[in-house]
């Protein structure tokens, strides 16, 4: 009736339907490979393939992905992959669509004690109370990147069927490189890092006045001679 006309479909789709006039509707692609299925098959639903059945996520495949990952829990998909001689995406099938098993990634947090909550709270109320609204206010803060790659957060992962809550402790003063950064209404000033020599150094008070001194205050000197 539409004379072979995805457009024409289309319309009459939306009015089978009421659908408004940018409401979505199948695309010609669609409505073409419907056509076509309905043609060959009598039926609109996509055929199925007759191709051989998928082997690899068989049995004894998920049995052995199981077998490795309570063997090597922390080891990547990839890994697993190749010592199983398995591609990647058969992996991650299994893992996820068979053995309903998740990649959790470690979070690195610092434990707060209760006292820790009422502290905060008191900060932050007199700095509304004693901060102007006209005064440039910043924002710093540092991060440490350990040296000795104690914790990779980025790399690390745990496959489980729900999540361990494991807690992994560190050395408190393990070798790092800190950058500081500072935020505001105009922009970020940053990184900074504390290196001499070219030398990653321990962050100590001289170190951090001596960047006040000589990082942060020419910035603040360049700000208000620019914007008075």
């Amino acid at each position: 009736n539409n004379g072979g006309s995805p457009i024409m479909t289309q319309r009459a789709f939306r009015i089978r339907f009421a659908l408004n006039r940018h409401d979505p509707v199948p695309d010609s692609k669609t409505i073409h490979n419907w056509v076509k299925n309905f043609r060959q098959t009598s039926s609109a639903l996509k055929r199925k393939s007759t191709g051989r059945p998928r082997t690899a996520t068989g049995l004894e495949n998920v049995a052995a992905v199981r077998t490795s990952i309570e063997q090597s829990p922390r080891r990547s998909a990839r890994k697993h992959a190749a010592a199983l001689h398995l591609s990647d995406r058969s992996v991650w099938r299994i893992l996820h669509q068979e053995l309903k098993i998740h990649p959790y990634k470690i979070m690195v947090t610092k434990e707060l004690f209760p006292r820790d909550f009422e502290t905060r709270t008191t900060l932050c109320r007199d700095l509304l109370r004693n901060i102007p609204r006209t005064d440039v206010l910043l924002f710093t803060d540092e991060a440490h990147f350990h040296l000795s790659g104690t914790v990779n957060k980025q790399n690390f992962r745990y496959w489980s069927e729900h999540n361990l809550q494991e807690l992994h402790q560190q050395l408190l003063y393990s070798p790092k490189v800190t950058v500081w950064c500072a935020i505001f209404a105009s922009g970020v000033w940053g990184p900074y890092f504390f290196e001499e020599d070219g030398a990653t150094v321990t962050v100590t008070s001289n170190r951090y006045c001596n960047m006040l001194e000589h990082f942060l205050w020419l910035k603040l000197n360049d700000f208000f001679h620019e914007y008075g």
